[in-house]
């Protein structure tokens, strides 16, 4: 099975390295994507898996906000955070952490290498190093990462999970390092 091209090599990308007009108001850095992460993965003959944009399928696009975008990064991220709590958010965002696990878990039974997942820094959602939470960026991980590593945990997955700022000049490195590129 699965004898053909492919590498069975895949990484798996927060959703906003592929999609800038999925992220939050006055946080886009380019217009689409991040080109040179996913030319990264091209490069390196891995498969690209988008995971979900929690905060767009839990809050909506606006975030629950639309003046969202008027305030500082920091503290639209505090206020998507606490609004990510909320019990009908949260109950979607185990349904989300729930299938990124079932697709690693699906790859890995049938001998795939899954390299990782790179999350987004200061994210409310997606921060690996740092997240946004008391107006300001703090160390620490946000609400669907930290969420996926205990799914991955409880599930007895390793995956090795990283922390990229995109337009940081160590972004490209972490991600070509991963990748074993």
């Amino acid at each position: 099975m699965f004898t053909d091209g492919r590498s069975r090599r895949v990484i798996f990308l927060a959703h906003c390295l592929l999609n800038q007009n999925a992220i939050s108001d006055g946080t886009a850095e380019v217009p689409a994507a991040h080109r040179e992460i996913l030319q990264a993965a091209l490069d390196a003959q891995a498969g690209v898996v988008q995971m979900p944009c929690p905060e767009l399928c839990c809050l909506g696009l606006d975030r629950g906000d639309p003046k969202g975008g008027e305030r500082p990064v920091v503290v639209e991220n505090t206020r998507i955070r606490r609004a990510m709590g909320q019990p009908e958010a949260a109950a979607r965002l185990r349904e989300l952490t729930a299938q990124v696990v079932r697709q690693i878990r699906e790859y890995r039974k049938h001998g795939f290498t899954v390299l990782g997942i790179v999350g987004v820094d200061r994210s409310p959602c997606c921060g690996v190093n740092t997240t946004s939470d008391l107006d300001r960026e703090l160390p620490g991980r946000g609400v669907f990462i930290a969420a996926l590593q205990t799914a991955l945990e409880e599930a007895e997955l390793t995956v090795p999970v990283i922390g990229i700022k995109p337009s940081a000049p160590d972004a490209l490195a972490a991600v070509q390092a991963l990748l074993g590129a």
